[in-house]
């Protein structure tokens, strides 16, 4: 079999860690402040969260930049030269252009290396979803799968990764068009907070509400419960900006509703999804029944 790299991108929200120990690698995107742009370091090297979340807190616009053409081509070139394949697993194409430039410069780049493969998949997700998806698709290479059999998998089990939040404020998500401006009335309206599904389109929906930011954690614990397949055998994951200690009580709720969960991880939200989703989100992800929010647009 053909040795292939696994990449994400600057939404996968992924650590340094966890990319070292399933050995992927990841194609940057950058933020932009005060018109100085910076790269989205999924490593903190350039901001730390509190005080990336912090700027966005004392009324800086963030603004994302989507992975450019030259980042695409500098990296897929390195590994096809050191005889590899490449799998993409990218943000969703309805939250982000960068599938749709990876797939552009991947042609190119099949054509002047013949014989090499670039694959890029949108799974319709992104943040931790889309990390997750990484993950698995790099279990698969550790058993000795092809490229081929890795993607065919995301392609036929995307659908079965949950990732449910809550936000302080829908304000962010509405300026940077990531959720339906048709559902951000109801965010800040009597301390109502909505409960934010990405779908089955790759979209992020506003889809329930609740009344205050407790409510909203126990909600999101209570779809995780009902909705969760096998918990015995997944880590749980929760991304927050720079809120941890509503963090550690989503945690504990969640082990208070799903108790046989394998382990349940807190990491920071990422400088690209944060910047779209603002301070004080909450994000929790699981593996579990097929996703239903948005089905009926598909109708």
């Amino acid at each position: 079999m053909k040795d292939y790299q696994i990449l994400v991108d600057s939404c996968s929200d992924m650590t340094v860690e966890q990319m070292n120990e399933y050995g992927i690698d990841y194609c940057p995107m950058g933020v932009s402040v005060d018109d100085i742009e910076y790269k989205a370091d999924l490593a903190w090297e350039t901001f730390t969260p509190k005080q990336f979340y912090d700027l966005m807190r004392g009324g800086k616009r963030v603004f994302t930049i989507q992975v450019q053409p030259k980042t695409f081509e500098e990296i897929f070139e390195r590994y096809v030269k050191e005889g590899k394949d490449i799998l993409y697993v990218a943000c969703s194409g309805k939250l982000s252009g960068s599938v749709n430039t990876a797939t552009s410069v991947g042609e190119k780049i099949m054509q002047k290396y013949p014989g090499s493969k670039i694959i890029a998949i949108d799974p319709f997700i992104s943040g931790m979803g889309q990390g997750s998806l990484a993950i698995e698709a790099a279990k698969l290479k550790k058993e000795g799968k092809s490229i081929d059999f890795a993607a065919d998998y995301i392609r036929a089990h995307m659908m079965e990764y949950s990732q449910e939040a809550t936000v302080g404020s829908l304000k962010y998500l509405a300026q940077a068009g990531r959720v339906k401006a048709a559902s951000a009335f109801f965010g800040n309206i009597f301390g109502v907070k909505p409960i934010i599904a990405s779908d089955v389109n790759g979209y992020n929906t506003a889809y329930m509400k609740v009344k205050g930011r407790m409510a909203s954690l126990e909600q999101l614990a209570s779809n995780c419960a009902s909705k969760i397949l096998e918990p015995e055998n997944q880590i749980v994951y929760i991304t927050h900006a720079d809120c941890l200690e509503d963090a550690k009580k989503l945690e504990e709720m969640v082990k208070a509703k799903v108790p046989t969960v394998k382990a349940v991880e807190i990491q920071p939200l990422g400088p690209t999804i944060g910047a779209s989703c603002g301070p004080d989100t909450l994000i929790l992800h699981w593996w579990g029944s097929k996703k239903t929010v948005g089905a009926t647009e598909n109708k």
